[in-house]
């Protein structure tokens, strides 16, 4: 059974360098997928599904469920690891419900908890801005990428509030503290 954590977070908030650390200091049992590089990874092969996720991408806009949603849970199912971190799903209301849907159906995978590193718009913008890491890192496209978050996020909160699977932890400390309590939880509920 693959134990599965969503990790959510604005742009910026650091979920995925936060999974990918604890990934590393527990190489042997986690695996950690980013949503986003796992879809980039697509869209540098050059196929014709990565040009047409490439047009999304670079206008911060979300890429279409279905392709998103394969993505995943191929990666998922085809994990060398029981244990997965994946971050950046779901970013809609859609996204959410599409995955739930396919987990109620699969007797592979469970969910185990949704974790949000939750940060201010100030520090997202000043994170993402300052990292310079490619031509959706300006200030429109951030924007952009922020009101896509912030739209469906009450409903995405409330939807794991529900269903006792939300965990929220505060991003804007050091890295350090964020990772070991990020850790520290996930390591109890496995």
């Amino acid at each position: 059974m693959k134990k599965l954590f969503l990790i959510i977070g604005a742009p910026g908030s650091g979920k995925t360098t936060d999974a990918s650390i604890i990934a590393q200091n527990n190489s042997d049992k986690i695996v950690h997928f980013s949503t986003g590089e796992l879809l980039r990874a697509e869209t540098e092969s050059k196929s014709e599904l990565g040009k047409t996720i490439s047009d999304y991408i670079s206008k911060g806009n979300l890429v279409p469920l279905d392709i998103v949603i394969d993505t995943i849970i191929t990666a998922i199912k085809n994990s060398p690891k029981d244990v997965i971190l994946l971050d950046g799903y779901p970013r809609s209301v859609e996204q959410m419900k599409k995955l739930d849907e396919i987990l109620q159906s699969e007797d592979t995978i469970k969910l185990v908890n949704v974790i949000e590193v939750s940060v201010s718009e100030q520090v997202a913008k000043e994170r993402v801005l300052g990292r310079n890491r490619g031509a959706d890192d300006n200030e429109s496209v951030f924007y952009n990428r922020m009101r896509v978050y912030l739209e469906p996020l009450g409903a995405i909160q409330s939807f794991y509030t529900t269903k006792r699977a939300l965990q929220k932890i505060n991003g804007e400390r050091d890295i350090d503290s964020i990772v070991n309590d990020m850790e520290t939880f996930i390591k109890s509920r496995i």
